[in-house]
């Protein structure tokens, strides 16, 4: 399907345990397109140097500025001179995320969330070492408006702004083949991760929730996304991402118990044994289910000595 769309999908490794990103190579009529990039490193260099060699490429469209979508971005566009394209929103992020100012930040914030000190300076060191894996940032060409239509391959595709695995992130949507590249929004095997890290949009969770729901009124068949292979049915996966979210909802509620900080909640919902990188995404996403809770009326929280305390 994906041939007869025009469109090839480039796997690039990635060194975690979620271990690669798909990401996206398509022929126009006046040169190629690409969507999104991976890490800025040598493995990634290496696969794209083959892909784009004897090619013309014109556009770089990122859905979102996480690191193995966006990270390669600048470095692709000092290559090819490609326009690049995303949503204001996720650019601004992209741009200020890995600043020396905006990681020194994130060790208060590590402490307002109850992690011990030693692992929250792990935790920053982790953040900081992204830094040349995003860098050299790209020059926005254009931002992306909700509803607009792009070529991408042999068809023309819809924008739609999916806030709540990042804040500004984007889907393209083709209705003709009813298909739909749903970047981080929709992933077959794994739920994607929806974290809340005190800036931007105070209730990522609300807005996922809310995307997963607007998009089903595309019943898509063909979902094409970021990480694992492209499968049928938009509208099966999204009720199964809902059902997960009201199920670890439950859970989060129950892991307060009688008043608990991120760090405590985050030990009793995930397994132990975390990387210092996968723990990052464990409190984020705690946080995140946390304040989705406390925003519904369910519990509330109350700062102790710079801590927060969620308490039912």
């Amino acid at each position: 399907m994906l041939e007869q769309l025009g469109i090839k999908l480039i796997r690039v490794d990635l060194p975690f345990r979620l271990n690669h990103v798909n990401c996206f190579l398509a022929e126009g009529e006046h040169g190629w397109t690409i969507i999104d990039t991976g890490l800025n490193n040598e493995s990634t260099r290496g696969v794209w140097n083959e892909y784009i060699e004897d090619k013309e490429i014109t556009d770089l469209l990122v859905t979102h500025y996480h690191p193995d979508h966006f990270g390669y971005a600048g470095g692709l566009q000092k290559l090819t001179g490609a326009r690049v394209s995303m949503s204001r929103i996720d650019a601004e992020a992209g741009m200020k995320a890995w600043t020396n100012k905006f990681i020194e930040h994130i060790r208060s914030h590590y402490e307002t969330a109850g992690i011990p000190a030693e692992i929250a300076d792990q935790m920053t060191r982790n953040t900081a070492e992204f830094k040349p894996l995003v860098t050299p940032s790209p020059e926005i060409d254009h931002y992306f408006g909700e509803g607009e239509k792009i070529s991408i391959g042999r068809y023309e595709y819809e924008v739609i702004f999916t806030p709540g695995h990042s804040d500004g992130m984007v889907c393209f949507y083709n209705e003709e083949k009813s298909v739909l590249f749903s970047a981080d929004h929709i992933l077959p095997k794994i739920t994607p991760n929806i974290s809340y890290w005190f800036h931007g949009n105070e209730n990522p969770l609300k807005s996922y929730l809310f995307s997963l729901k607007n998009m089903k009124r595309l019943d898509a068949d063909l979902v094409i996304p970021s990480h694992g292979k492209p499968f049928h049915g938009a509208n099966k996966r999204i009720d199964e991402l809902l059902q997960h979210h009201e199920d670890r909802l439950t859970e989060t509620i129950e892991a307060i118990k009688e008043g608990s900080t991120v760090y405590e909640v985050c030990g009793r919902l995930f397994r132990p044994g975390l990387t210092v990188h996968e723990l990052r995404f464990a409190v984020g996403e705690t946080l995140a289910h946390l304040e989705y809770l406390r925003y519904a009326g369910e519990c509330r929280r109350e700062t102790r000595n710079g801590q927060w305390f969620y308490i039912k």
